[in-house]
């Protein structure tokens, strides 16, 4: 038997009258103006919060970038220009989204592996910052330049050749499909300087999801220590300088939120006795999705049926796995953990139950929460998975077996 560890992750949520409050509404009061589940709420308060919170602990000399990739919504983007000083897009959608805000366009970055010729070609004549992946992409942006009269910006991302330890996802050293090889940047930006083309600096990803202080402080220095190798190759002073970011946040009851104050204190001793000696002219920008978005949202579904099986409790909703897939497992791809989860109108009920909670879909995968300690639910009652501000709505498979869609509000 587990538990939810819905106790540790809607600690900043506040309760009135055994209700979840979100953005100040009562979660009852907004689905009924919501008017439909399922549907995922973000908190714009929470949104502004977490910012702040990051900030106290980061040196003035650091950029902050959301990753739009993290959550998309075009309500989020704009509310999200007025707290951070850049944007990451993966995508002409997501670069179309940011430049829609009054983020200027050399403080957005265009990253990802194979980027088509007209993707490059918009993120050229828009200005944006365009993160070469490969020399194919150069040869691209180098035809829509000379195409548009345009001379664009230009950075290179870099698969290093170390890892980021305990990260969920990585995404950086050994063979990857992101950037180009440590190794061979040199050759790269030997290439990029025979062209017209304005050269402004480096980005270097190499995970997500991580929870240790030690390791992200460990990655940071050598992602340092790598542009200052990669620096003397370079056809120019280096501008802009992404050292990535991969932050996690606590999904399972006995995770630890991540520990700021030793990152920050990393951060600002690199600057002081690298960066700025390095590379005065750097931009240093912290790109983040994940961290910044994801403990503002929650996904919320309605309990339609309750059934017991051979004495074991099932709540059936009107979401599942289509909407909210990581909470579900991944289609049985990883070792499935709980999230977070409650019965939001019924907060500090005393009579409690196991339950597995699932979703109205014609598979056993459809798991949102399996044989949790919850408030004794009824059919309508209100069921809440925390966590659900990133990688969670446009992160699933929303056609699969063609349920109706979630909704998304911004509170």
């Amino acid at each position: 038997m587990t538990t939810a560890g819905a106790a540790t992750h809607f600690r900043s949520f506040p309760v009135t009258d055994g209700s979840l409050v979100i953005g100040g509404v009562p979660l009852r009061q907004l689905a009924e103006r919501v008017g439909q589940t399922p549907f995922f709420a973000y908190d714009r308060n929470r949104l502004t919060e977490r910012v702040s919170e990051l900030r106290s602990h980061l040196p003035q000399g650091i950029h902050l970038s959301y990753a739009i990739k993290a959550n998309p919504m075009p309500a989020v983007v704009q509310h999200m220009a007025h707290l951070v000083d850049g944007f990451d897009v993966a995508s002409s959608a997501e670069m179309r989204t940011a430049l829609d805000t009054t983020v200027p366009a050399p403080h957005i970055s265009f990253a990802g592996p194979g980027k088509r010729a007209g993707e490059i070609r918009q993120a050229v004549a828009s200005g944006v910052v365009i993160h070469l992946e490969s020399s194919r992409e150069l040869e691209e942006a180098s035809k829509a330049a000379d195409a548009l009269g345009v001379r664009p910006r230009i950075a290179i991302r870099v698969n290093p050749d170390f890892e980021l330890r305990a990260s969920g996802m990585r995404m950086g050293g050994g063979a990857q499909q992101f950037g180009t090889d440590a190794e061979a940047v040199p050759g790269l930006l030997k290439e990029l300087a025979d062209r017209d083309l304005d050269f402004v600096g480096f980005h270097i990803f190499t995970g997500s999801q991580c929870l240790s202080a030690k390791a992200i402080c460990e990655m940071h220095e050598r992602t340092v220590n790598l542009v200052t190798r990669l620096a003397p190759n370079a056809p120019g002073p280096i501008r802009h300088l992404n050292i990535g970011g991969g932050y996690g946040i606590p999904y399972a009851h006995d995770h630890q939120a991540l520990e700021l104050k030793p990152i920050g204190e990393k951060l600002q001793t690199l600057l002081d006795t690298v960066v700025r000696r390095e590379f005065p002219e750097a931009r240093v920008v912290l790109e983040l999705g994940r961290f910044l978005v994801g403990e503002a949202g929650i996904y919320v579904t309605r309990i339609i049926d309750r059934k017991v099986s051979r004495g074991r409790v099932f709540l059936i909703t009107d979401g599942g796995l289509h909407h909210q897939l990581a909470a579900s497992g991944n289609f049985g791809q990883v070792i499935r953990r709980n999230y977070p989860v409650a019965i939001g109108n019924r907060i500090g009920v005393a009579e409690q139950e196991e339950a597995t909670v699932v979703g109205c879909l014609c598979t056993p995968l459809d798991l949102l929460a399996d044989k949790v300690q919850l408030p004794v639910a009824e059919i309508g009652d209100l069921f809440v998975v925390f966590q659900s501000g990133a990688y969670a709505r446009t992160a699933s498979p929303a056609d699969f077996l063609s349920h109706p869609a979630s909704l998304e509000v911004l509170i």
